[in-house]
């Protein structure tokens, strides 16, 4: 099983994460991808990554966040672009090489367009079918950056419980103590006190205690 670390980040882990953080973000991939990523190469936690991000380094790089989401979205619209290009370029395709009827009897020729209007809404329902899931895969990221915000706060909030518990172990360890020790000096005060009192007899002939 792999050592995870838990010394402090030093300067160049901390541009490590940002670098890596910011190019998920620009190819429209997770924080968590990102986080993982990190960890692995540092081998540390991808929580310890996510949480470092999220405390620290973020702060540091906010125009970087901001150009690396613009980015992501030129690409989207690039790809999207290049779609719509490939579409134009098939229905050419087909226009050009679409099935010709026979001759008429005036010698003239026909476009079979019911193959095209056919074509044509395949193509349609391509498109509808790719925008739901871009609409859907936009859901889902935001879904999934809401969920690792809350698995990141939650990692701060045990940590901190963590130390608290420590503190309290400590502090129920150091009441332990002086309480044994309180313990010990009435037990000591009390053989001092016993070796202290010594008995006589009274005129009635009766032991009595008397003080030293």
């Amino acid at each position: 099983m792999p050592i995870t670390r838990q010394d402090a980040w030093s300067q160049d882990e901390d541009l490590l994460l940002a670098e890596v953080v910011l190019r998920h973000i620009r190819e429209g991939s997770t924080q968590l991808q990102a986080f993982e990523e990190v960890g692995r190469q540092l081998s540390r936690t991808s929580a310890a990554c996510g949480f470092r991000w999220n405390s620290f380094v973020r702060k540091q790089y906010k125009s970087g966040i901001d150009l690396a989401k613009k980015q992501r979205k030129e690409l989207k619209k690039s790809a999207s672009l290049d779609n719509a290009n490939d579409t134009t370029g098939a229905i050419k395709s087909l226009a050009t090489n679409v099935t010709l009827l026979p001759k008429t009897t005036e010698g003239e020729k026909k476009l079979d367009f019911e193959e095209v209007i056919s074509y044509l809404q395949t193509i349609y329902k391509e498109a509808q079918i790719a925008m739901n899931h871009e609409e859907e895969m936009g859901a889902y990221d935001h879904k999934i950056q809401s969920l690792e915000k809350q698995i990141y706060y939650l990692v701060a909030e045990n940590e901190k419980l963590i130390k608290d518990i420590k503190t309290i172990e400590s502090d129920y360890k150091a009441l332990i103590e002086i309480m044994e020790r309180a313990r010990k000096m009435v037990v000591l005060q009390e053989e001092d006190r016993q070796q202290k009192v010594k008995f006589q007899m009274d005129k009635n002939g009766n032991l009595e205690r008397v003080e030293k």
